[in-house]
């Protein structure tokens, strides 16, 4: 009887334990409603009234305001479902006329909650993964500390305003089910993240792949109907998305509002990414033509421009176009595709998942600094599984929030944003610590060594600190000396010294710096999905 007890006691503790992390952060979240909000929360709030006004086949047409609906159809149903909640609060935030640019208490304090309402969905994701999977209280622990209490996500959905939460709650539900072992929900779960936000399909090639070799890969007759009933449910699924679009002959609307590629390479503040190590070899070759006397015409397109638009903001270096930075993000896929087909296993799915968020980050057209969420909340899945990973993700989830930090440039949330990412280090510091003590950290070595042997590596078991304890080693503690010194001097020496002069130095010396740490971390999990056994 003990025994059968104890599972549903660990069952009931897991439940209460993430109940309570929820609860803390969403008190935080509802402390800083009255904090800073983007032009995303017009946007959202614009949606609301075309989805509660307009009929379904003028909702991809509309023009009433500049901020018009381009997330796929699921995304537009969740909007119409909200805007009756909406209506009931004030009819105005409906209005398609009256509610432009209408910021009233109300308005804010409703869709402020809305995120927090949805956020149920991420809670519900972290609460798979926690329960179906023999963690411990400490990995457990660890992982609603970098997923729960994510600073980024406080940053981008709390303040910043979006939804990233409820759509990364969809991602960690499928990623559970796979690991589970139950390939088929996890690849509906995962069609239907599509329809809310497209931008998820950097990782349909891993998807891909995967399902086919570990769940379709069984011999011709079960491999064939497998195959099938994988395909008729991802057909349903984006049937019952646009299926009614198709009917009203808007389709082609839908597709041009999703696919907007005349935005540009970049968006209006660079990402971290390659190309502004591109854009930057661009900028300084042309000007050193110009200073030896050659006429070098200049693009329309500048830094502070944020080379948004049709022209083309490259001097010297070959254009770029969509479909080249289509081929580079699959060719950058194409070993963990291949590491995929050859060893299918359902405990390396968060790892490649992630890996393919990075390199649509990295590579891809028109890329948002808030989609480094997208690899940074999955990848707090395997963070803890050696001292290794521990350490990779506690620089990169430092870098990650604070390349969000120009989102929020008002000075009474600069106070905010700074606590939240030095608390959240604080957080992950502790509880790093407390998983890799010193007895496991000896383990660690011995495995890593172990490892090493196997795949013929040398010198890499260095990586893990003999004398035990979590540490992050002196290029990792420069590094993070050298970010502190960026905001130094953005924040306060820039204005003092140059005053208004080259406005776009200190953004692009954030872009640049946690670009190297982006990059580095892309080439360390391309190496770990290579050698993993």
């Amino acid at each position: 009887m003990e025994d059968q007890r104890k599972p549903e006691k660990n069952k009931t503790s897991t439940t209460s334990n993430l109940l309570w992390f929820f609860g803390v952060s969403t008190c935080v979240k509802l402390l800083l409603m009255p904090s800073y909000h983007s032009t995303d929360f017009e946007v959202h709030r614009n949606w609301l009234a075309i989805t509660h006004s307009l009929p379904l086949d003028q909702w991809y047409s509309d023009k009433t305001s500049p901020w018009t609906l381009d997330y796929p159809p699921f995304f537009a149903y969740l909007e119409y479902i909200i805007s009756f909640f909406a209506h009931l609060v004030d009819p105005k935030i409906v209005d398609l006329e009256k509610g432009l640019d209408y910021k009233a208490e109300s308005v804010v304090l409703f869709q402020r909650l809305s995120v927090i309402v949805c956020d149920l969905v991420l809670l519900y994701g972290v609460y798979r993964l926690s329960k179906n999977f023999s963690m411990g209280f400490k990995e457990r622990v660890l992982m609603w500390v970098l997923v729960v209490w994510s600073p980024g996500l406080v940053i981008v959905d709390h303040m910043h305003f979006q939804y990233n939460g409820f759509l990364l709650g969809l991602l960690m539900m499928s990623i559970s089910y796979l690991m589970e072992g139950r390939d088929l929900m996890g690849g509906f779960i995962f069609a239907v993240l599509l329809c809310f936000k497209h931008l998820f399909a950097v990782a349909a090639p891993v998807y891909f792949v995967y399902l086919l070799r570990h769940y379709c890969w069984k011999g011709f007759v079960k491999g064939f109907w497998r195959i099938s009933v994988l395909g008729a449910v991802v057909v349903a699924v984006f049937a019952a998305a646009y299926g009614p679009f198709v009917y009203h002959g808007q389709m082609q609307q839908v597709i041009s509002r999703m696919f907007p590629f005349g935005r540009g390479l970049c968006h209006a503040y660079w990402a971290p990414n390659f190309w502004v190590f591109y854009i930057i070899l661009d900028k300084g070759l042309a000007f050193l033509l110009k200073k030896l006397g050659l006429n070098i015409p200049v693009p329309a397109a500048s830094f502070t421009g944020g080379l948004v638009g049709d022209s083309s903001p490259f001097a010297i270096l070959p254009q770029v176009t969509p479909l080249t930075t289509f081929i580079m993000v699959l060719l950058a896929l194409s070993p963990c595709l291949i590491k995929a087909w050859k060893n299918p296993q359902p405990r390396s799915v968060p790892r490649w998942i992630a890996y393919a968020y990075m390199c649509g980050f990295l590579f891809g057209w028109h890329v948002h600094e808030k989609a480094s969420l997208h690899f940074v909340i999955p990848l707090a899945i395997v963070a803890g599984n050696s001292l290794e990973d521990a350490r990779h993700y506690f620089l990169l989830s430092i870098v990650s929030c604070y390349s969000l930090f120009p989102l929020l440039y008002e000075a009474q949330e600069y106070p905010i944003k700074v606590l939240l990412l030095l608390l959240h280090s604080v957080l992950m510091w502790q509880s790093f610590s407390a998983l890799f003590t010193k007895d496991a950290t000896a383990k660690a070595v011995v495995s890593a060594k172990k490892t090493d042997r196997q795949v013929g590596l040398k010198g890499s078991s260095s990586d893990v600190d003999e004398k035990g304890g979590f540490r992050i080693g002196w290029i990792g503690r420069c590094y993070l000396f050298g970010l502190l010194a960026v905001e130094i001097w953005g924040q306060f020496l820039h204005p003092y010294l140059l005053g208004d002069k080259l406005p776009f130095v200190p953004l692009l010396l954030i872009s640049i710096y946690c670009a190297l740490e982006i990059m580095y971390s892309w080439i360390w999990q391309l190496r770990q999905i290579i050698v993993s056994p």
